[in-house]
Formats: C-alpha cells, structure tokens, sequence
C-alpha cells in the first residue's frame, strides 16, 4: 500500500524546524519535511527488511547485521516501555526504521528524524537514521520511546489529516527514560543528591515547557539535570493513589494534548488538585527519597573518608550546656572529665560509625571497628591500651589506603586511555560549543576595531 504523507509534521526527538510555541493547527507540509541530500529515498524490498519480534518494527537499509541489531534495540525500548505502563502489547500503528547513507560519509544537520505517514490502512510512523556517524544507542532508543508514546495517540484518532499537531515534550520522554534506568539500577543518585542540595535547577513550569530546540542547545550538565528532575516527576505521578491507571491514561492522551501540561497532569491525577503547589510539593518529596542512599550502596574510599571525618568528633558542653564537637585530638581533655561526661562525648561517635559502616568502603569496616575499640578506651581507661599510639596507627593507615585507592584510579584511567579504540564523546559538548563560539565572531569595520587590529599585529612581531 502506498502511504501518503500527513499533512502536518511531528515536532518530534531531532524533528523537523518548527517554532515550538507554533499555533496548534495542522501546518502545510514543507517542501522537504525530509531533506533528500540527509535521507534520500530508498525503494523497499522484501529481501532488506528486517521484522522485529512483535511485529511493530520494519528496519530497512545498511546491512542485515545491523538491520538485526536495531530491531532487536527497537523491541528492547518497547519491552521497558510496556514494563513501566504494564500494559500487553497491543500496538496498531506500524514503526519503520529506514536506515541512510553510511558511516564516514557527509554528515547531515540532523542524524535522526521521525516522520508521520497515512494512507487506506491508517498511521504510520518512520525513523528515519542517517549512518554517517555511525549510530547514537541513547538518541535512538529515545525517538523509538517517542515514537511509542505517539502510536499511544494515534491508536485513537481516525487515520487523515489531524487538525492539530502532536507534540510530545522532552521532559516526557526524558523522565521515561530515567525511570526505566532507575529501575534497572543503572541511574546515579549522586546526581540527585547534587540537585537536590542545590535547591534544583529548573522551576516546575520551566521544565514542562522546555523545547526540544532548547534541551538540544543545553550543555552536558544541564541535560543531565533535566533528565534526573524530569525522572523524579515522573516517579512522583507513579507513587500517586491509582498512578498506574491514571499514568496509562495520561500517557494516552500526552501527545495530542494542546494546553498547559499541568492541566493534564491533574486532570488524570485528581490529588494534585489539593492545592496549587502540591504538584511542585510532591516533585520535591520525591527528589529527597531519590537522593537518599539505600544500605546496599557502597561509597568510594573517597566519600568514606569524608564521612569518616565527619563521624570522628568528640561532643563537649562548654560552660553554658551548649553542646560543641571537637575533633578526635581533643581526646585528653575528654578524658579528664567524669564517666558520665565521657559516655556522653563519644555517644555521637559511636552512632555515626554504626551507621557508616554499612556503606563504607570495605576494606575499611575493620578501621571502623578499631575506631570503636578507641572509643571504648577513652570512656573506660585501661593500663595496656595506648590511644596516642593507636590514634597514630590508625591514621596511617588511612593515609595509605587513601594513597593506594588513587593510584588504582589512575592506572584505571590509564589503562582506559591506552585501550580505547573510539572517542568517549565526553567532550561533545565543550567542542560544539567552541564551534558555535568561532562561528559567532564578527570582524567589525569600525575605526576603532582596525586601529586595534594593527595594534595588535605590531604586539606579536
């Protein structure tokens, strides 16, 4: 059957150029919504697709190889999207994935675009992938994360031109993404300890209204931040009364909703109409348990030494009964105060050592049970026990831990940089915008500008 294009273009995931506060109404289509020179049409034939397991995804293009992994990609994305909904699979808008060009060839202005088609059998979405640089796993598991919240729509609307656009917001499939990792053990609660400590770096309403354009034009950093605070919002709608069924309705009607998101939100989760910021109160609970370290977490040697410091102090009452900490040295002085004095100065130790001892480094449990010994020492003097000489001990062997723990870190490094056979893309970001910089100088003309321009010359001979 022969699709015919929609008219209008989904403002999706490295979507088409589109004003992303355009009026909701179906648009013209443009005159290449797909430039030809990025993603030429390529004829389909029987013997170059690839079906995936369920049937959805058709991968046509490059090698059967790589047709085989991108559908098995394809199916894995949908597998944890219908895990988090729980719903059966019951999909009826068909998803192709047309592979273009090939890697180390011209690179296009947008390596992933998501396409809407419809014809006499109704929908169909497409992905189109360009190979030039090769194949990002994250941006296209996140077009296929779209494209599935948008079948969830499409399910429901009768096949034809739509008389308003769909649009489906970062921030949704972002924190769909972050839950999914969050569940599988693979996000870091580091970052939600950081943002969280920080008060947050997005207002509520900024974050549901950031563009695609926008989240594209962040920086590293900023897009992990939005990533985790979209993560925690979407936890939070998950922990409401009834969240499942109010999230599969909500998920339903996401794309082709045209107000204010927060609308939405509370007509599918009626708690949050409590009061005005209850939404914001519940984002911000759910970001405090998420940062919060389980017992089964291990800290670093560096981040055990630092709670170690923390839990090594000494508790005195000055001469008004207020109560002071004083570091582990000040142990004399504790000593020479009476037993009930002396219980009360190491009580505070003690606990804290409790508590660190189930997430510390492991090697350092047996430090943490000396320290105890040390403790119970200065309560409860006794004749064979030196606490200077074992103070002493004791802190030099955390210096020799902390030594080694970072020589193993940097032959780690080493060993990675040595090895590695492709670049990390850790840098990315720096270099694309040291690109957008050199890009923006502008040689102005003025007599000012040429006078320091020939000053300068003259500077550097």
């Amino acid at each position: 059957m022969k699709f015919l294009r929609v008219v209008m273009v989904l403002p999706l995931w490295f979507c088409f150029a589109q004003e992303p506060d355009a009026p909701a109404r179906a648009q013209p289509v443009p005159e290449e919504p797909v430039p030809a020179a990025d993603f030429p049409n390529r004829p389909v034939q029987g013997q170059d697709v690839t079906t995936s397991k369920s049937g959805q995804f058709r991968v046509s293009g490059a090698e059967p190889k790589v047709r085989g992994t991108l559908s098995f990609l394809a199916e894995d994305a949908k597998t944890d999207f219908l895990g988090l909904t729980q719903e059966k699979d019951e999909w009826k808008v068909p998803i192709s994935i047309i592979l273009h060009g090939q890697q180390g060839g011209p690179i296009p202005k947008r390596s992933i675009v998501i396409d809407l088609q419809w014809g006499e059998l109704g929908f169909k979405l497409i992905i189109h992938v360009h190979l030039a640089q090769g194949i990002d796993i994250n941006r296209l598991r996140s077009a296929v994360l779209t494209s599935l919240v948008y079948e969830k729509s499409l399910r429901t609307i009768k096949p034809g031109p739509l008389d308003e656009r769909l649009l489906v917001r970062p921030w949704l499939v972002e924190g769909l993404s972050e839950v999914i990792d969050w569940r599988r053990g693979k996000s870091d609660r580091r970052l939600y300890q950081r943002i969280f400590q920080a008060g947050g770096l997005y207002q509520l309403e900024e974050m549901l209204d950031i563009s695609q354009a926008q989240f594209d034009d962040s920086d590293g950093a900023m897009r992990a931040a939005f990533r985790v605070s979209s993560g925690g919002l979407m936890m939070a709608l998950l922990e409401q009364p009834a969240g499942m069924e109010a999230f599969r309705s909500f998920m339903g009607e996401a794309a082709q909703f045209g107000g204010d998101m927060p609308v939405l939100l509370r007509k599918h989760f009626p708690g949050l109409n409590l009061s005005q910021k209850s939404l914001e109160k519940w984002w911000a609970l759910q970001m405090a348990n998420q940062s919060r370290n389980s017992l089964s977490e291990v800290m670093s040697i560096e981040e055990t030494e630092r709670e170690l410091r923390e839990a090594l102090k000494l508790r005195f009452r000055d001469e008004l009964g207020i109560a002071r900490d004083r570091e582990l040295s000040a142990w004399q002085e504790l000593s020479a105060l009476d037993e009930g004095a002396r219980l009360y100065g190491v009580r505070h130790a003690e606990e804290s050592l409790v508590r660190l001892s189930y997430r510390c480094f492991p090697s350092y449990r047996n430090l943490l049970m000396e320290y105890q010994v040390v403790l119970r020492a200065i309560v409860q003097p006794r004749k064979k026990f030196n606490v200077a000489s074992k103070l002493s001990e004791l802190e030099e062997t955390r210096l020799l831990m902390s030594q080694r723990g970072k020589r193993a870190v940097d032959y780690l490094d080493w060993f990675e940089i040595t090895r590695a056979r492709q670049t990390s893309g850790v840098f990315d970001d720096y270099m694309k915008l040291k690109q957008r910089l050199d890009q923006g100088l502008m040689q102005r003309e003025d007599h000012v500008s040429r006078y320091l321009n020939r000053a300068e010359k003259i500077y550097h001979r």
